[in-house]
């Protein structure tokens, strides 16, 4: 009678989870579906907007579309990439509010404030790609078009492009959030990761050749980023071991 009872128990917990789950996640795709809805009235201009650090360097300031449906088909890809960038903090939120319940108060205490800093360093992330790399990449290539050559690319192409290159520094600019739950864990130590500063610094540039454009620019414009950013993850990393004391040498290789 008591193990029946038990997994009467345990059903009902695990209905309650699906249940909530379905509801967070019914919440971010609404959510993001009505972000959708308000960008998609001015998805020509945000186009175009996007499209600007390109368009400023070649010659007729235009990109064209390869197949019939590239124009619509460019517009609205970008404007749902849009949307799921905007929607983020909450989804993020979401997400938190799902799992929070099976945290310590003190989990909770540092959860917070690293999930603030996560979406503030990933729209860093992308300002960064808008405004810094995306001239850079483009004047570069476009400096090194020929005349007889018409650099006009495809639409569609380009949203594609820009969207991996601003991902890969949206997440890159996450590195000090991952340095700091590492030594959160207890994995590593703020002592080892400044014993590892040469590697990070080569596997910076590294990463940087394996996920962006086969351009020197690029790749060092992501390798310099994330490597200050690690600093930075080292800092915080100690401020927050001071804090509820960082565990030993031992500790962490245990």
């Amino acid at each position: 009678m008591a193990e029946e009872r038990k997994e009467d128990l345990a059903e009902g917990t695990l209905l309650s989870h699906l249940i909530e789950l379905r509801s967070r996640l019914f919440k971010i795709f609404g959510a993001l579906f009505l972000v959708f809805l308000a960008l998609l009235p001015f998805s020509r201009e945000l186009f175009n907007l996007a499209a600007a650090p390109l368009t400023r360097v070649i010659p007729g300031g235009e990109l064209q579309a390869l197949n019939p449906a590239g124009p619509l088909t460019a517009t609205i890809g970008l404007t749902f990439y849009l949307a799921l960038f905007l929607a983020m903090p909450i989804i993020l939120y979401q997400v938190w509010a799902f799992v929070a319940p099976g945290l310590y108060r003190k989990e909770k205490r540092f959860t917070i404030p690293l999930l603030a800093t996560s979406i503030l360093l990933f729209f860093c992330g992308i300002a960064f790609a808008y405004f810094v790399v995306f001239p850079m990449i483009f004047g570069f290539i476009s400096a090194f078009s020929p005349e007889v050559l018409d650099y006009k690319p495809d639409a569609s192409a380009y949203v594609s492009f820009i969207m991996m290159v601003v991902l890969v520094f949206g997440f890159a600019f996450e590195t000090p959030i991952a340095t700091v739950l590492l030594v959160m864990s207890g994995i590593t130590t703020t002592e080892k990761l400044k014993k590892a500063r040469p590697y990070v610094f080569l596997g910076a540039f590294v990463v940087g050749m394996l996920l962006t454009p086969p351009d020197m620019i690029s790749q060092t414009m992501l390798a310099i980023p994330v490597y200050l950013l690690f600093e930075l993850g080292i800092f915080m990393s100690h401020l927050v071991s001071s804090r509820k004391g960082e565990p030993s040498e031992e500790a962490a290789v245990k």
